[in-house]
């Protein structure tokens, strides 16, 4: 009888074990609040493979729904099928342990703002910085999707400072394919083309910012809050008037009111807040109109009231607070 030769047949095959890992194979989100689940939607939807980290379970829940909701609305508009809905679901995964981030190339803090002065939360956002350093390995890129805190002072107690870098992604609207690329005191060049790589494999473009409260999207945006709302109070014209004008005359996708909706208000006020403090600009002062929603909890979109009423995320009419004729 002949003998049997048995040979591996990883030399033979398409695919080798040995092969190197992608530059991002996984990515990890801290934070699954509005700004979190946008990306991790997003880049799983790219085909990467995403952890996101939370404080309880009913969170990880919470954020699994809405984005599960969130890709049915592009079935709904053909923009996907439920065998790729499934896939990308599949490639997330929540979590309460930081070390579950310990695979992954890529982290981004993404904790909410909760304070109500307006002063940049840094001890939270620097606390989530040691964490994340403390499993992830020392070539793993750390980054803040804060518009309001300064990447360095984020950087200045870690080990490895050098990895550290500031990113945004404005949510306005789901073409706003762009990203806004900050890097700190301590960032490498090659931490800086890592993340120029990241964006393209996403296909958002980037913009170079230098560190500065609001970056450049929050500052041109709130600028032309405050002075669209100053002009509803002094009966000037009527906010769906103006709506309709920044989307005409200037092309805006959405209307600057519609614009702050569906950013949030909750999120805008402090951040207004907290660069009237650093600047000392009034410009940056939160307008009266947005004080009063914001007390109020209208927070616009995803509490369904703003400047806008909503159902199922659509516009069914105009808060009655502004909605009187002038």
């Amino acid at each position: 009888m002949a003998e049997t030769i048995i040979e591996p047949i990883e030399p033979f095959g398409l695919f080798s074990k040995d092969k190197p890992k992608s530059l991002f194979s996984k990515i990890g989100v801290v934070g699954a609040g509005r700004d979190g689940r946008n990306i991790i939607r997003l880049t799983s939807s790219a085909g990467l493979e995403v952890v996101f980290i939370e404080d309880c379970q009913s969170r990880i829940d919470f954020a699994f729904e809405r984005i599960s909701d969130g890709l049915d609305h592009r079935i709904e508009n053909w923009g996907l099928t439920q065998g790729e809905k499934k896939a990308i679901l599949g490639k997330i995964k929540g979590s309460l342990d930081y070390n579950d981030l310990k695979d992954c190339d890529f982290v981004i803090e993404c904790i909410r703002y909760h304070n109500e002065t307006g002063e940049r939360d840094v001890f939270l956002r620097k606390e989530a910085f040691k964490r994340i350093e403390n499993v992830v390995s020392p070539d793993a890129i750390i980054a803040t999707n804060a518009t309001t805190v300064i990447i360095s002072e984020l950087a200045s107690e870690l080990t490895h400072k050098e990895r550290c870098i500031s990113i945004h992604f404005p949510i306005a609207h789901s073409d706003a394919k762009i990203l806004e690329i900050v890097k700190g005191v301590y960032t490498s060049e090659d931490v800086y083309n890592k993340v120029l790589a990241f964006a393209k494999s996403i296909k958002y473009e980037t913009i170079d910012v230098h560190e500065s409260n609001g970056l450049v999207s929050m500052r041109l945006m709130i600028t032309i809050l405050n002075e669209a709302c100053q002009m509803v109070l002094e009966n000037v014209s009527s906010m769906q008037s103006i709506d309709r004008l920044t989307e005409v005359v200037y092309g805006m996708k959405i209307g600057i009111f519609r614009m702050a909706d569906v950013i949030g208000i909750e999120k805008i006020v402090p951040l207004m807040e907290d660069m009237f403090n650093e600047y000392g600009d009034k410009k940056y002062k939160p307008s009266p109109l947005l004080w009063r929603l914001y007390r109020t909890k209208q927070l616009g979109l995803h509490s369904s009231k703003g400047f806008y009423l909503y159902e199922n995320d659509k516009i069914v009419g105009v808060n009655p607070y502004f909605g009187r004729k002038i």
